[in-house]
């Protein structure tokens, strides 16, 4: 969404349930549930089950799988945009991210909406603002005709870790919101969400000034674990519980007229175990809307 005027906090407090402004996205994995490469096919198939709700998906990693050359090919077939991922945590993925784009972009500018450097790279304390801001500029010049930005969790944009991406002419921004980690009770999750995006988007755009209405701003990504996933504090992982943060958190924030993109389309079993900030299981095998084998989990509907 480009906002052009602030939105006041206190609607945070209570979103209303009505037909969605803003435009339903998807986190999409490159592997099958056996952590095999997914071709083509594997991503027309994806494609046909997430065109109920959407004709966009974002990746992380362009090279990952070489996932770049099957993804445009679905996403012609299927009539799908795609926001590309580049890794740049270590030198060989940035590069190896960049070469893949620079062999799949040009002559597909046509369903590739933008590419972001950096997933919660602020976060991890990979790169300072200064440092992010550089690499984003490397790819920027690569692909003129492209928006290129970064995903990084909320908080990073709200206390400034990221000031110098917004003073720099970044104009595309994710923004991660989780209510779960931050070990919220399913009751607190939604006002927790819009509280954290608030914060986020009003830092921004008192930095921009001017060019605020320029600037793109979504959620990059938020979601609830479903049965079979871990607890984390006071948030607890069900199914009931996903059922509700999408039909009042996500569905909210989009008929707040903000773009969201949720963690995650489809479960990816394959990926590893993983502990939490509070030294407990934290994995992420089951965010999907879908379970691994394309199979709706609960009714959607905004």
């Amino acid at each position: 969404m480009r906002f052009s005027s602030f939105v006041p906090l206190a609607l945070a407090a209570a979103p209303v349930a009505v037909s969605a402004a803003g435009q339903l996205g998807f986190a999409l994995g490159v592997k099958n549930a056996d952590g095999s490469c997914k071709a083509a096919a594997d991503f027309e198939k994806d494609f046909d089950v997430l065109k109920a709700h959407t004709n966009t998906v974002r990746t992380y990693a362009a090279s990952d799988c070489n996932n770049a050359p099957a993804i445009v090919k679905a996403a012609k077939s299927k009539d799908f945009k795609i926001i590309f991922g580049i890794w740049p945590d270590v030198e060989e993925s940035f590069e190896a991210d960049k070469a893949a784009l620079k062999k799949t972009v040009p002559g597909n500018e046509d369903v590739i909406t933008a590419i972001t450097v950096g997933s919660e790279t602020l976060y991890r304390g990979n790169f300072t603002g200064p440092e992010l801001l550089e690499k984003i500029q490397d790819v920027q010049k690569l692909f003129p005709t492209v928006p290129v930005g970064t995903a990084d969790s909320w908080n990073k944009y709200a206390d400034g870790t990221a000031d110098a991406l917004i003073a720099g002419g970044v104009k595309y921004f994710l923004v991660n919101a989780f209510a779960f980690w931050q070990g919220q009770d399913i009751k607190n999750a939604t006002a927790t969400f819009f509280d954290d995006m608030m914060q986020a988007i009003n830092h921004i755009q008192q930095l921009a000034g001017s060019n605020a209405k320029d600037i793109y701003i979504a959620t990059g990504e938020t979601g609830w674990p479903t049965d079979g996933g871990t607890d984390y504090d006071d948030a607890k992982a069900g199914t009931a519980n996903a059922k509700r943060f999408h039909d009042e958190g996500v569905c909210g924030m989009l008929a707040w007229g903000v773009d969201v993109f949720f963690f995650e389309a489809f479960d990816e079993p394959w990926k590893p175990k993983s502990m939490g900030e509070n030294g407990y299981a934290a994995d992420e095998t089951h965010w999907g809307m879908y379970t691994a084998d394309r199979k709706p989990k609960y009714t959607v509907s905004c």
